[in-house]
């Protein structure tokens, strides 16, 4: 199979949109190449180039087309408009069922004429996120300025042209160590001829390179790398030949905290931190240049220290002016700062979270001097939203509070108001920590519940196409601050004026199973059980009941129980109410039925003292009892007997206690399976 190599060079696009642009070219692959049967499809991208290469057939099969037209009754006007829209005959047509037919042989393509037909415009709506115009007639649009295409197939080229750019079989290297145009025949002869002029065109290898050589510079030192999978994926598209370069950090700097410093290096310069053995910062950064300098990056590794002194000093004038002003003399401001139209200021906005998280905190098990902490906390963790770091870099709002906060007390626990501002927005992902604590567990939660109910409150709820508010991240971390710091918390009384904001954050919770591995339909049977909105207590009951349910005696029990639901299906109220009666023991015939109805007696009685206790997974244990007597009821008794209709509706009416009593531990028909 011949080999299609495309390769699309301009000036330097963003790093962050060069994998999806790769992928696009892929996915046209599958798409107009679908005829030829692409195989092998690779993709390449980097700073200044996105490529694709794939092996396809030499032609597109030939195929019969098939319309069928209007109804050979139709007027004549009908006729002559199928004709005339597919450019035919009427000779090219037949009669079927009442319809004219129109069945044309069309003949195989060659994949150079296919691909030329067909490629430039499906390379010009590549959907980039910002896009430019240039050249003479401005029609034009790219990325960046387009500067020479690569279009081979099996080595010939094709003359695509994509605005001022025809296709060629010439590429470029390196911007300095290697200028200038070059001839490539293939993908592979493309790759190791850029190789050859400074340019590693596989972005994986670059990956290696990038994160290898960053180690191995810091491990000479003493020192590794502080793990940031962004900034390495951000750095490999801005390097074509990644060099490795360490610079020192002023010591008059270290004092800032470090996600100023770190911050600081990452954005405005894509450096990466380094830490020492204990892992604690070390005063040094390093970074990646796209050439090796004659004097082994001495005077790189000078100019970037002499940058970032500039942008530490910059960082420690706000720093020094913040610390300035006690953050509770920053509330005024917050009034000054609308959150939304509909819901107020963050001023007001930061006197809800106060009450509500000194609320929590007592619900939680705080004495009242914690929880006039937790109070203060959320009084002031937006303050620093008005300070001038965060107004710098507002990545670090709540945590520079956190440090203000501890830093200049103004009658409150610096330690524990600091640290429960600087952790109130976690977790901002599944990866990142829950807050630890009363006083930080109590704003953290105060914070997200209070943007849930205000949001839920103006009619402003996810969609399925959109979340603009982060409300699922909110209702998610609510989810596990709670269960993962055992918070024994009752949800709803804090839900105020938030219709359906609970049943939400169940779905959040069903989601979370889901995405976690678990069955979600044993937390649906829970609680169809009954009511209840303590988080903690519903996980431990769907725990021990997943447990059981994976257990032998779990498997017949369930069968059991879903044998009996089947008989049980009622066609109207009044049968259902027959069958809730009690079961008469005179007329028990086989022994079993007593035991099963014993056992029903017994169960309730044990069940209503072990849940009332939260003793979810000997109630759980409880079943197994019951096992083998349901399966052998079910062996030994036919239920349903025409001849003996009383003694029928007996055991009808022994089975449903039997699926009552498991219903007090959850819903078993809500299970699947």
């Amino acid at each position: 199979m011949p080999e299609f190599f495309l390769e699309l060079f301009s000036e330097e696009i963003p790093a962050r949109m060069q994998a999806k642009a790769a992928g696009w070219l892929g996915d046209i692959s599958d798409g107009i190449f679908h005829g030829l049967d692409p195989r092998n499809v690779k993709v390449f991208y980097g700073p200044r180039r996105i490529a694709m290469s794939c092996t396809i057939q030499p032609e597109k099969p030939g195929t019969i087309m098939e319309a069928r037209g209007p109804r050979d009754s139709a007027p004549e006007s009908a006729l002559v408009g199928f004709l005339n829209k597919n450019k035919a005959s009427r000779d090219e047509l037949s009669t079927e069922g009442g319809y004219y037919i129109l069945r044309r042989a069309m003949p195989s393509v060659p994949a150079r004429d296919f691909i030329l037909d067909n490629l430039a415009e499906a390379v010009k709506v590549l959907p980039w996120p910002k896009s430019m115009r240039w050249g003479q007639s401005g029609s034009f649009t790219w990325v960046r300025p387009l500067r020479r295409i690569v279009c081979l197939l099996d080595g010939e080229i094709l003359p695509l042209t994509l605005g001022p750019v025809t296709a060629s079989n010439e590429t470029e290297g390196h911007r300095v160590h290697a200028p200038g145009a070059f001839t490539v025949s293939c993908a592979a002869d493309w790759a190791a001829k850029l190789r050859a002029h400074y340019v590693i065109v596989d972005q994986d290898e670059r990956k290696r390179l990038v994160q290898d050589g960053l180690s191995e510079a810091a491990a000479k030192l003493g020192l590794t790398v502080a793990p940031d999978d962004g900034l390495l994926d951000e750095v490999t598209g801005l390097v074509e030949w990644p060099v490795p370069l360490i610079g020192k950090i002023d010591e008059e700097f270290m004092d800032l905290p470090p996600e100023v410093r770190e911050l600081s290096m990452k954005v405005n310069q894509k450096y990466f931190a380094l830490r020492d053995a204990e892992q604690k910062p070390a005063p040094y950064f390093a970074f990646m240049a796209n050439l090796e300098a004659p004097d082994g990056g001495a005077t790189i590794i000078a100019g970037n220290e002499r940058v970032l002194r500039a942008r530490l000093s910059d960082a420690r004038h706000f720093w020094d002016l913040d610390l300035k002003t006690p953050l509770n003399e920053l509330l005024p401001k917050l009034d000054r700062i609308t959150f939304h139209a509909k819901i107020g200021t963050q001023g007001e906005r930061a006197k809800r979270i106060a009450t509500l998280a000194d609320e929590i905190a007592l619900l939680v098990g705080a004495d009242e001097k914690t929880a006039i902490q937790a109070g203060t906390a959320g009084m002031l963790c937006k303050a620093d939203l008005v300070t001038g770091m965060v107004g710098e870099f507002p990545e670090l709002q709540g945590i520079m509070g956190g440090y203000y906060a501890g830093k200049n007390p103004q009658g409150w626990d610096g330690a524990l108001v600091g640290a429960a501002i600087k952790t109130h927005y976690q977790p901002k992902g599944p990866s990142d920590d829950v807050p630890a604590g009363i006083v930080a567990v109590s704003v953290a939660l105060a914070d997200k519940l209070d943007t849930l109910c205000e949001f839920f409150r103006i009619g402003e709820k996810p969609t399925g196409s959109g979340d603009p508010y982060a409300l699922r991240r909110a209702a998610l971390g609510v989810i596990r601050i709670i269960l993962e710091n055992e918070l024994r918390l009752n949800l709803k009384p804090l839900l105020v004026d938030a219709d359906g904001l609970f049943d939400f954050i169940i779905e959040r919770l069903r989601v979370k199973l889901r995405g976690d591995g678990q069955r979600f339909d044993i937390l649906d049977a829970v609680l169809a059980a009954g009511a209840d909105d303590d988080l903690v207590r519903i996980m431990r009951r769907v725990n021990a009941l997943t447990v059981f349910l994976a257990s032998a005696e779990g498997k017949i029990l369930f069968a059991g129980y879903k044998r009996a639901a089947n008989i049980l299906s009622f066609k109207t109220p009044e049968d259902e109410q027959m069958a809730a009666q009690s079961a008469d023991p005179a007329l028990f015939v086989a022994p079993v039925e007593a035991k099963l109805f014993e056992a029903a007696q017994e169960l309730d009685k044990q069940l209503k003292r072990l849940l009332a206790a939260e003793d979810f997974t000997g109630a759980a244990q409880k079943l197994t009892k019951i096992c083998p007597i349901i399966d052998q009821f079910f062996a030994d008794v036919i239920v349903n007997d025409p001849a003996q209709p009383e003694i029928s509706l007996n055991r009808v009416r022994l089975l449903y206690e039997f699926c009552t009593r498991i219903n007090d531990i959850a819903d078993f028909s809500r299970i699947a399976g």
